[in-house]
């Protein structure tokens, strides 16, 4: 699946968890994988808390570590060097099991489409592997037939 995003501001964090669990339940998968990535080079894809304070802390760590104008040589090209590093830092991708249809988030984990050069259109590609249908009903059946 692919999820569209109009992110609003250049740099932003957007949770992105509902959308996710929502395409693996329409997937039917039990128990697998499921595979988070942007195809672009100036976002990134990443699990942490939704809570305001900490996703402005992310934003500003990432300005501290990558200032926005620091002589960078991309610049000269498209003036974007800093989006392309930060999306570095970040990553790509998240792979996250899915155990009993849902995926296997911690209690405060969440997952984030990180916007380091907006506002775009932006594409995440979903990709989920595993089995259909109920495993355990399944495995309760099989242990049922060898008793």
């Amino acid at each position: 699946m692919k999820l569209k995003i109009e992110t609003t501001k250049r740099v932003e964090l957007i949770d992105i968890t509902s959308e996710v669990q929502n395409d693996v339940m329409k997937k039917g998968v039990s128990e697998g994988i499921c595979i988070i990535s942007t195809r672009h080079t100036t976002a990134g894809i990443i699990i942490n808390e939704n809570e305001s304070g900490l996703k402005e802390d992310i934003l500003n760590l990432l300005q501290k570590l990558v200032p926005t104008d620091a002589g960078y040589r991309h610049n000269r090209i498209d003036n974007n060097a800093d989006a392309h590093l930060r999306a570095v830092l970040l990553g790509a991708s998240e792979a996250l099991p899915i155990i009993q249809g849902k995926l296997e988030l911690g209690t405060w984990q969440s997952v984030f489409f990180a916007e380091m050069d907006g506002p775009r259109s932006r594409t995440v590609n979903l990709t989920v592997l595993g089995s259909i249908g109920k495993k355990e009903e399944n495995q309760e059946e099989s242990d049922r037939k060898h008793t």
